[in-house]
């Protein structure tokens, strides 16, 4: 009897260890690693109508919130937390001039006062347009100003060509992003194991890939808005989906989360930590795709920094486990998905956007929503603001601190 009750004893002991050691991986370091990872979990709703429930301020202690899909832990398990990181780095320097503006002068003249040159980061977002050329004047100004543009399209290539083209004859580094829509092509097909989707899914992206379009160049999206609590699954999914797209040569972006997705702790699951690893091993080629969105078209601040701004939260994650932080493409952003404030609004909410966005040289750009057709005619509206975007691209820059800081959403809180 006493020798079950030893083993008895033994196997109670383990599998105590072994939910212990689950918990510890899905958690942030306590607050002895040095770092605290912000947890919200599922404590609002985005849908444009409810109002927040109180969720505090950054950073908030880990709240051991569990995922639901089960995988396997390896015993033993050690963590050890990085050290931790410098105090928050200054907010972004605005300056502004009449153009043009010799942008290479600015860098060499920053980057002597340790300094560094950041430009605005927010484009636009197209498809087939009735803007098309509107969108080209744009694109040919910013790149003769030597001020690199952001353009997302979906199903029409050429706006990605013609920016294409200009890159390969300037060398200005613009952010040119491609995607396929419908059902075929939005999200892999979740009742296949993940990495057998992730081929089938990528096999079906390579068939419709303009073969005028430069993979080298081109970023490529192949989902968008993925169901966040597949969390397990999309990291397999993805870490398959990166490693078929650096073989094949091409810069691809993964997931396009939905704005206000994913929590935290999605972020902070195993292999989606061997997932981010890998994204920050290879910032030319892998990106993370977020959607940033206010849902409220006269407050593009509402709820910050848990919607728009939200990007943070991924980098303290990132912060908290050592991992660098990955290259991060905003391919959605904007107010609602059918209305743009008037220009004089807008151009306000661009300026802080692109001021906060400055500070982080990990996030490329941002593709304003929306240039194409239905959505309740928005590209009359999204129309109206190629103009002054492209006049403040030219005339604004913003001079930022390279390095690493601890993140602070306080410093770029909107008015």
């Amino acid at each position: 009897m006493r020798r079950i009750l030893v083993l008895l004893g033994s196997f109670g002991l383990l599998c105590w260890l072994a939910l212990s050691l689950r918990e510890a991986v899905l958690a942030a370091p306590g607050a002895g690693g040095g770092n605290r990872l912000s947890v919200i979990g599922n404590r609002y709703s985005v849908n444009g109508e409810g109002q927040p429930l109180t969720i505090g301020h950054l950073p908030l202690t880990i709240d051991n919130s569990v995922l639901t899909i089960p995988y396997t832990i390896h015993l033993p398990l050690v963590y050890t937390p990085p050290p931790p990181l410098p105090p928050p780095l200054p907010p972004p320097i605005p300056y502004s001039a009449t153009p043009p503006i010799d942008f290479t002068a600015v860098r060499a003249d920053l980057q002597e006062q340790g300094l560094d040159l950041a430009f605005n980061k927010i484009g636009f977002h197209t498809a087939f347009s009735d803007y098309g050329a509107n969108l080209e004047q744009w694109m040919t100004a910013m790149d003769a100003a030597g001020a690199p543009f952001v353009v997302k399209s979906v199903d029409n290539a050429q706006p990605i060509l013609f920016g294409q083209q200009l890159m390969q004859q300037s060398g200005v580094p613009h952010i040119l992003i491609y995607r396929r829509s419908s059902p075929d092509y939005d999200v892999p097909n979740y009742n296949l194991p993940p990495d057998v989707a992730a081929q089938e899914h990528w096999a079906r992206h390579m068939a419709v890939w303009p073969q005028e379009l430069d993979p080298s160049l081109v970023w490529i999206e192949t989902v968008n808005e993925v169901d966040k609590n597949r969390t397990p699954w999309l990291a397999e999914f993805a870490l398959e989906t990166a490693q078929l797209a650096l073989a094949d040569g091409y810069k691809w972006a993964a997931f396009g989360w939905s704005s206000g997705e994913p929590e935290p702790y999605h972020w902070a699951h195993p292999t989606m930590r061997q997932f981010l690893q890998l994204v920050a091993e290879h910032p030319d080629q892998l990106a993370i795709a977020l959607h940033e969105y206010s849902y409220e078209v006269d407050d593009i601040g509402r709820w910050y920094p848990y919607l728009v701004g939200r990007f943070q939260l991924l980098f303290q994650v990132c912060d908290a486990y050592g991992i660098e932080r990955p290259t991060v493409l905003i391919t959605e952003w904007g107010w609602v998905y059918n209305h743009v404030p008037p220009p004089e609004i807008a151009m306000q909410d661009i300026a802080w956007a692109s001021w906060l966005y400055a500070a982080y040289p990990q996030v490329k750009g941002a593709a304003l929503w929306y240039l194409g057709g239905g959505f309740g005619g928005i590209a009359h509206e999204a129309a109206l603001l190629i103009g002054p975007v492209g006049d403040y691209g030219r005339s604004h820059y913003f001079a930022y601190t390279p390095g690493i800081g601890m993140i602070d959403p306080n410093l770029f809180t909107p008015d």
